[in-house]
């Protein structure tokens, strides 16, 4: 009788030590889950960031361009695009053949 209290105890401990253990796994990977989970959400929201940056420059050049008197100085920016040593050379395209009759 006696040793039979033993083993059942033992392997009530058993028992309680393996859910136990089940347990701390469980919330061992729970943690591990929502720390990578935060770390995504931290780079999701650097580059929610970033593309809010690049959308008001976009808007802004958008809002100078749609003016007359922003789209000019573009312009004008766009053909100097070269350095004060070089020089801009205007190719005229290939002539269109006439068809012969």
């Amino acid at each position: 009788m006696r040793l039979f209290r033993i083993v059942a105890a033992l392997g009530a401990a058993g028992v309680i030590l393996g859910m136990a253990a089940l347990v701390a796994a469980q919330c061992a990977g729970l943690v591990q889950r929502s720390v990578a989970l935060h770390r995504e959400l931290s780079v999701v929201r650097g580059e929610v960031a970033d593309l809010r940056l690049k959308k008001a420059e976009q808007d802004r050049t958008i809002r100078r361009l749609r003016d007359p008197a922003g789209t000019i100085p573009e312009i004008h920016d766009r053909l100097r695009l070269v350095a004060p040593n070089e020089a801009m050379i205007y190719v005229k395209g290939a002539a269109t053949p006439v068809p012969l009759p």
